[in-house]
């Protein structure tokens, strides 16, 4: 394969990101699928499938693990694949927000390896690789701020209408312990904000998809931060929660993320 994996996840993105951008703030039908606020649009589907049409010319044979239509579901333990979002932040998207991103991992034996992160609608593009992790080109890393009294944090990844007492709780954690809460509605654009040290930290006590997750998570790694689960253990895609910080007041974001429920 004469383009590396990073750049492949890098076209991809962009190609799945112009398609879904070229319906943004039109007139397009709004479905539902799991419930109320979990929503799709065509845009989800036809972006997802540009992204896997470039994935597909360099790596016809290797997995695909994304949100939309009949793509693995959970993140092979063995061999290469790809994680994709077509669009992350979909709510965003409808209501006309621009925080939404189109996402692409890149996973060997069940760790990320490149990440991709496009958030069209703003012009950013996040990524990392083994070298580390940039933003519009631009060498990134996390913020080096100490006093959790200074942190900006973001309680991210939805809790369902049943759980809205953990929400309350992460929300009364962050207040309690930290400078100031902010929430953007795409995990992958919070966890992008992170490795840029525009937040630091995000946390949440639920199962995650690894499309919401894997690309974002690794560029947290790669740009400086610490990412575990809700024991303090290094995040997987098989991690219930996740915790990402800038690592300089890690067990402080940890304690709010389990003191969740």
């Amino acid at each position: 394969m004469s383009e590396t994996r990073a750049a492949i996840a890098e076209r991809a993105a962009r190609a799945g990101g112009a398609v879904a951008a070229a319906s943004f703030r039109e007139d397009i039908e709004v479905e539902t699928k799991g419930g109320k606020t979990d929503v799709v649009t065509q845009a989800d589907r036809d972006a997802q499938r540009a992204v896997i049409e470039v994935i597909r010319e360099s790596a016809p044979e290797d997995a695909i693990v994304g949100e939309e239509e009949d793509e693995l579901k959970t993140v092979p333990e063995s061999g290469p694949a790809w994680v994709i979002d077509p669009i992350d932040g979909t709510n965003n998207y409808v209501r006309d927000i621009p925080v939404w991103a189109t996402s692409v991992a890149v996973v060997e034996d069940g760790a990320a390896v490149a990440a991709a992160n496009v958030l069209p609608a703003l012009g950013d593009a996040y990524l990392a690789d083994d070298s580390g992790a940039s933003l519009n080109g631009e060498p990134i890393s996390v913020s080096d701020r100490s006093d959790p009294e200074t942190f900006t944090v973001c309680p991210t990844v939805w809790w369902p209408f049943d759980r809205r007492d953990e929400y309350a709780a992460a929300c009364r954690e962050i207040v309690e312990r930290f400078g100031d809460l902010r929430r953007f509605g795409s995990a992958q654009a919070v966890l992008s904000m992170v490795a840029a040290g525009s937040l630091d930290a995000a946390i949440t006590n639920v199962d995650v998809n690894p499309w919401d997750t894997v690309a974002g998570a690794y560029l947290v790694e790669q740009a400086g931060g610490v990412v575990t689960d809700l024991e303090g253990e290094r995040w997987t895609h098989a991690s219930r929660g996740i915790v990402a910080s800038n690592g300089e007041a890690h067990d402080e974001v940890l304690a709010a993320a389990r003191n969740i429920a």
